[in-house]
């Protein structure tokens, strides 16, 4: 087979020596300049961020050490936490470790909740723990339940779940305090390795006037859960005058993409995002009563 030649009248790029001159054909010098026009690329506008998974595969049970879980997980993955590091956490497993059970077969439905349920092909013994986990009913609709939480969070069915507990046996609860529950897991992350990372406890949420579902923080540690750009100037100058980003919020919608409901990972590191340090807290969130619209 004959060997391919490269035209006789090519020219080696401006700045590199040809071969007459001593370099090997195609391979520039140490010291030799890149082509005219090539320029190093620079870093610049949003960082780069990682969403690293972290797989629990045993089943959380009552009393167990999530920080013991996590960090198996970190092995398991080779990956160690690191300074800027943030921890996001499905609160189903919180909520299992803090054995926030309901067997159901103990619950025992009001007869508008049978109703109800019977209506719609529904489980009346979870709209009757629904109803009793609720500050106030928003909107029963359709057999659609829509309730305020007694920690303010507006909900399907004050966010009582049967989907990855035992079967049907038991309801799980959220935390009786999410942002407790972050503190903790928090003070236990920098007591164990001597790093302060902000942990966000999440969980699944639907949405108005939005079809699908989507995460949400509702147990905030280590850090600002809102990004205040009011008083700031955009690149036009135009003077931003009510934009505040729920940073916390948009971390658990990241986080959601590796923490699927199916995944069996209950938790992730997320790597590059530069957090704002601060006592933030779930509550934050909140939009209080006399500045909401639809209340």
């Amino acid at each position: 087979m004959s060997k391919l030649s490269a035209p006789q009248n090519r020219k080696a790029p401006k700045g590199r020596k040809n071969a007459a001159h001593g370099a090997s054909r195609g391979w520039a010098q140490n010291n030799d300049k890149a082509p005219q026009g090539r320029k190093k690329r620079k870093r610049g506008g949003a960082p780069e961020l990682r969403i690293i998974p972290l797989p629990v595969k045993a089943e959380v049970q009552p009393g167990n050490s999530l920080i013991r879980l996590l960090l198996e997980a970190l092995e398991h993955q080779n990956e160690q936490l690191r300074k800027g590091d943030i921890v996001v956490i499905k609160h189903k497993i919180v909520s299992k470790a803090e054995g926030q059970f309901v067997e159901l077969k103990t619950i025992k439905p009001s007869v508008a909740s049978r109703r109800w349920a019977r209506r719609y092909g529904l489980d009346a013994r979870v709209i009757e723990l629904a109803i009793a986990q609720s500050r106030r009913i928003v909107r029963r609709k359709r057999g659609v339940l829509i309730t305020e939480t007694h920690h303010g969070l507006v909900c399907a069915n004050s966010a009582v779940d049967v989907s990855n507990v035992d079967g049907g046996r038991h309801a799980l609860l959220l935390p009786k305090d999410s942002d407790r529950s972050a503190a903790r897991i928090h003070g236990e992350l920098k007591k164990t390795l001597h790093l302060s990372i902000p942990v966000i406890i999440t969980d699944t949420f639907g949405r108005p006037w939005r079809e699908g579902l989507t995460e949400v923080a509702i147990g905030i540690a280590g850090m600002k859960a809102l990004r205040d750009y009011r008083g700031r100037r955009d690149p036009h100058n135009y003077k931003l005058q009510a934009s505040i980003e729920a940073d916390a919020d948009q971390l658990a919608c990241a986080a959601g993409l590796v923490c699927g409901k199916l995944a069996r990972t209950p938790a992730c590191i997320i790597r590059g995002f530069a957090y704002q340090p601060g006592r933030g807290t779930a509550r934050d969130l909140i939009r209080p009563a006399a500045n909401d619209l639809f209340r």
